[in-house]
Parts: C-alpha cells; sequence; structure tokens
C-alpha cells in the first residue's frame, strides 16, 4: 500500500465543479476549525477564499508561532554534478541542453564544503543530476565523508533510489531527502519527462516512503508550480503530505512551494501562480497541516521572502546558487535554474531578525 492508491481516488477529481458552490460564509467558518477534512483544504484553495486571505494569513500565522515558535531554519544547495540522462523539459540539466557538464573532484567537494562552511550554516542540500554510473552512490557515500566534518544536516535532492540505496545513504550520513513529483498530474507528467529514468511516475511517487522506509529522519515534497493547475497541484501535494504524515509519525515532513525560474532550454510555464496564489496555497497548506514545515527557495525574490515569513515559513536557502562549484569553481558550467534572491547568509539572518524571528543555523545534531 503506497500513497499512489490515495492518489487513485483524486487523480481525476474536478476541482473547478467540486468548489463551485463554496461560499463565503463556509470558508470563514473552515478557517477557524481545530482540524480540517480533505474537503475544507480544498475549499481554501478554491476563488470562494481569495478575499479572505487576511484572515487566513492571520490564522497561519498563530498556529506558525504555536508550533514553530518565531525561527527560520537556514540551509543552502550545493551543486555536485550536473550530468543527466533524463530530458525533462522544464530543466537547465536536459540531457538534450548543449551545456558544459561538470562533476566536482572530492578536492574541489571539500573546497566548497569550507566555503559554505565559513558562513556558519550547518544544513546542507546536496543535489546531482541523474546520471547514476556518474554521481553513483559511491561517489556521494565519498562525498559524504568530507561533508560531516562539517555539516549537522545533510540532505539530498538527488535521482529517486530505491530503499536499499536510501539505507546506504542514510548509514553514511544523509538525514533528510528532497524530492519533487513535479506534477501530480499523471498524463502530463509522461509529456514532459521525455526520456530517461525519471519518467517512472510510480517509482518517483513512491521514493519518500522508500526513504522512510530506510528511516530517514525528514522529507521533504513538492511540485514545480507552472506545469499545471496550482489548484489541483496544491491539494495533491496536501493530501501525500498528510498521507506520509499519518503512515510515518516518526519521520519529520515539510513542503516546499517551488514556481518555475528561467533555465537554459527556455520552456515557458503553462500556468502562471501568481503572488497572491502563492500566498493562498501557503496559508491553507498551514491551516491543513499544522505541523508540517514550509521551504521557501531563492527561487523567490528578496522583497517577497521577507514578506511571506510570518505566513508559516519555517526554512529558508541563502547564499545560493545552482552551479556546480559556483562558490569556488570559474563558474563556466550552467546553472539549474536562475535565483531570484541573491542576498548573502548574513544579509539573510540579519533581514530575519529585523522582522522578529530568529535566524536558525542548526536545529539537528547526528548521534
Amino acid at each position: 500500500m503506497s500513497f499512489y492508491q490515495d492518489y487513485l481516488t483524486y487523480k481525476d477529481i474536478d476541482i473547478e465543479n467540486f468548489i463551485a458552490n463554496v461560499n463565503g460564509d463556509q470558508v470563514q467558518r473552515i478557517i477557524q476549525k481545530p482540524v480540517l477534512n480533505k474537503s475544507d483544504f480544498l475549499f481554501l484553495l478554491s476563488p470562494a477564499a481569495e478575499p479572505f486571505i487576511e484572515e487566513m494569513a492571520q490564522r497561519a500565522h498563530k498556529i506558525s508561532v504555536h508550533q514553530f515558535g518565531r525561527t527560520i531554519v537556514l540551509y543552502t544547495p550545493m551543486y555536485l554534478s550536473n550530468y543527466c540522462t533524463n530530458q525533462c523539459v522544464y530543466c537547465g540539466f536536459n540531457a538534450k541542453n548543449k551545456i558544459e557538464r561538470k562533476q566536482l573532484t572530492l578536492e574541489e567537494v571539500e573546497l566548497e564544503a569550507r566555503a559554505v562552511s565559513g558562513t556558519g550554516l550547518k544544513h546542507i542540500l546536496i543535489l546531482t543530476g541523474d546520471a547514476k554510473n556518474i554521481a553513483s552512490i559511491d561517489y556521494l557515500k565519498d562525498c559524504l565523508k568530507i561533508l560531516e566534518k562539517y555539516f549537522t544536516s545533510i540532505s539530498i535532492e538527488i535521482y529517486a533510489l530505491e530503499t536499499t540505496e536510501y539505507a546506504e545513504l542514510t548509514s553514511a550520513g544523509v538525514d533528510s531527502l528532497t524530492i519533487y513529483q513535479e506534477t501530480y498530474n499523471e498524463t502530463l507528467y509522461d509529456e514532459v519527462h521525455l526520456k530517461g529514468p525519471k519518467k517512472d511516475y510510480r517509482f518517483r511517487m513512491d521514493a519518500p516512503e522508500r526513504a522512510c522506509e530506510a528511516h530517514i529522519r525528514s522529507v521533504n515534497i513538492g511540485a514545480l508550480l507552472g506545469l499545471y493547475d496550482w489548484r489541483y497541484e496544491a491539494f495533491i501535494t496536501g493530501l501525500h503530505a498528510e498521507y506520509l504524515q499519518n503512515k510515518y509519525p516518526d519521520v519529520e515532513f515539510s513542503i516546499s512551494l517551488p514556481r518555475m525560474r528561467p533555465h537554459a532550454g527556455g520552456f515557458q510555464p503553462e500556468v502562471i501562480t501568481s503572488d497572491k496564489n502563492l500566498v493562498q496555497i501557503m496559508t491553507a497548506m498551514r491551516i491543513f497541516l499544522p505541523r508540517v514545515g514550509i521551504t521557501i527557495s531563492t527561487r523567490e525574490s528578496a522583497a517577497f521572502r521577507d514578506n511571506i515569513i510570518r505566513l508559516g515559513v519555517t526554512k529558508m536557502s541563502a547564499g545560493s546558487t545552482t552551479v556546480v562549484g559556483g562558490r569556488t569553481q570559474d563558474a563556466g558550467n550552467t546553472g539549474q535554474f536562475d535565483i531570484s534572491d541573491h542576498r548573502s547568509v548574513d544579509e539573510m539572518m540579519l533581514s530575519i531578525r529585523e522582522l522578529g524571528y530568529q535566524p536558525v543555523f542548526k536545529d539537528w545534531q547526528p548521534v
């Protein structure tokens, strides 16, 4: 049994028809409910809820302060390799894109680790393309031996693995997984993943559960906003997170809300998710799932990120680059996508404090 069985129940939901008769009185009652059901959550994503986003924001703020305090955990991505065998139309690392390919040597990994560690950060997210014969499990374990000298929390955002492979990496020091389904529309998923291992929708969807079975500490999921209707993507993402929380109560879960950014290849979003839409998604998520973390990356602008901190955000990236070795190498290779918030770790820390929140560099110490 996996989330896929639950997904089949909702995959063809006619959201427009389901929310057609929602009214403001219903929305206001839902906002104040102590526990929401799935229909309540969908109603908060409806057009009828748009006039009540301020009330949703106030409720989301209260829940967040109660559950997480006034804290923002900081992390940064470190790209180890951009070799890829997939042909994902929305990604700069697409195997068909004519970009310079690079993978860090172990010496270069150490240089990059020192540069990041020098900012004070203790949480790092390592990323690769999907080229398992190049950025192999053994290569990653060699990198982990270096990285664990500098960081207390090491998260991976790589190709989907088998349970035994996740177990290998958790034993080697990985404590967290980030993996996006990209789109929960199974038909569209097949259309935007032209070739490569990532084309297997079900294998991708079940990856978080395989990581949980391998006793990982934390899992972060999400959909890439811009590929399909944002209400559908947000609704199924929320159901996926709820399912995982209920099935694996000893694992910490979070949701990312990434919007598409410019990248090599030039694929344009099919659907625009506005700032207002993103705020509605975030506040609805917080009210529906009080204990789930919410991550906002440097895909978003500095001003927007500052404005939404109070609405339920628990984790943010800082000092980011999407280029392999982007901090210490001659950055001739292409990044996965363009970032929007270019602030340094110190600048992020200052902004967070000015907003009355505490920047957290470390909230986990491996045994």
